[in-house]
């Protein structure tokens, strides 16, 4: 029997893709699938005057090998040519199902124990609100939770979104997402 190279890159996708698991879901009590970020979300600057407060979260149904946790929040719409990255979160316990509203202040003081951020496209660790450039269209920010097979990603201090993003592909099992909507 004869393997072709597309059924050989199909079978490559499946050992490398984290599964999209049916039973891992996010949610968040102040934002839902598919709905405008309210102005708690929105950035507090560049234009813009929100109150750059990250939303409570809370995820179940992680796969039962999952040693830790990264949460990331992106924007592919962003004019950069590679989106922009708002908030990275990374070696959060497998025990730690939730974040607080809060949770990503410059500080990290509500994070749980072991919890790292990383450096996102505004410049420093923490939360940084939608903030779209007016007359865009609405942007799409994807909230991430990636289960990771790992209890800690190896990073140094002050990682870029980029590192921080190479290392989860790596380590991750699977992922769930919500997306919401800004423009302005």
């Amino acid at each position: 029997m004869r393997t072709t190279p597309k059924a050989l890159a199909a079978a490559f996708a499946l050992l490398v893709s984290p599964a999209l698991a049916a039973d891992f879901t996010l949610s968040s009590p102040e934002i839902a699938n598919g709905t405008q970020l309210p102005v708690k979300q929105v950035f507090n600057g560049f234009g813009c005057s929100g109150e750059n407060r990250s939303p409570a979260l809370t995820w179940s149904g992680a796969p039962a090998e999952t040693k830790s946790f990264a949460l990331t929040v992106y924007d592919p719409d962003a004019p950069t040519g590679s989106g922009w990255w708002h908030w990275i979160v990374y070696n959060i316990p497998a025990d730690v199902s939730a974040l607080p509203a809060g949770a990503g202040d410059p500080d990290g003081k509500q994070l749980p124990p072991g919890a790292r951020q990383g450096r996102t496209d505004f410049g420093a660790a923490g939360y940084g609100g939608a903030c779209p450039p007016t007359g865009d269209p609405a942007h799409r920010y994807v909230f991430t939770v990636h289960a990771l097979k790992v209890e800690k990603l190896d990073l140094p201090a002050d990682p870029s979104a980029a590192l921080v993003g190479f290392m989860l592909h790596g380590t991750e099992i699977a992922r769930t997402s919500l997306t919401a909507y800004y423009a302005r």
